[in-house]
């Protein structure tokens, strides 16, 4: 295992002791994050696959009423009464706190279904064609919302097992083997020096 290329003294071994301290508490921390995050992505990917299975049940009611009011109206003048009806829709970003991170995620407010007919122009199909539409764009809307989020947490996730990773396989066993190494060094010139003195010593007392 590579070590830091440091000179091997008691003040060094003392900075390198605080920093693999610190190296291990920061795994830990991290590590805790990232199974946090790890369950809410869990948790957002079973709300999207539950939301995908409504949508799937929303399109499959929509479009034939779409095709059947078609029928009944006729293209072009669908067209008409489409043209001068507008809603409108409010999108913006929104703030979530997700194991304590503020991420950005996606909010859409669709307004309520309005009628906008005129009795004479007014069809059934027409009207449950629009009120059929407006249950499907919420549930778009929300789908949107909770990917976003999903998204972001999945990006949060690789980012924090990117970080564990380097603690793990490269911080951490480094400043390991450059404490050792350190230790080993200075351990190596106490001997030295210990030895040196009883031979001074030695030497002293026969004179």
């Amino acid at each position: 295992m590579p070590r830091e290329n440091i000179a091997p003294t008691k003040s060094n071994l003392l900075k390198i002791k605080e920093k693999l301290a610190t190296a291990k508490e920061g795994y830990d921390l991290l590590e805790q994050k990232r199974e946090i995050l790890v369950m809410e992505l869990m948790r957002k990917v079973e709300d999207v696959k539950m939301l995908e299975r409504e949508l799937d049940i929303a399109i499959d009611r929509a479009y034939p009423i779409l095709k059947r009011m078609l029928v009944t109206v006729g293209r072009e003048k669908a067209n008409r009464l489409a043209e001068n009806i507008q809603y409108p829709f409010d999108v913006h970003e929104k703030r979530f706190m997700i194991a304590g991170m503020n991420l950005p995620g996606l909010e859409v407010k669709v307004p309520d279904a309005e009628l906008k007919y005129s009795p004479e122009n007014s069809f059934a199909e027409c009207d449950e064609t629009v009120i059929e539409f407006f249950k499907l764009l919420k549930i778009l809307t929300e789908l949107a919302a909770v990917r976003t989020i999903a998204w972001r947490l999945a990006r949060e996730v690789r980012k924090t097992q990117r970080r564990v990773n380097a603690l793990e396989k490269m911080v951490i066993p480094t400043a390991n083997a450059t404490m050792v190494y350190i230790e080993a060094v200075l351990e190596e010139k106490e001997r030295d020096s210990f030895f040196t003195s009883k031979l001074l010593k030695k030497k002293a007392g026969k004179e």
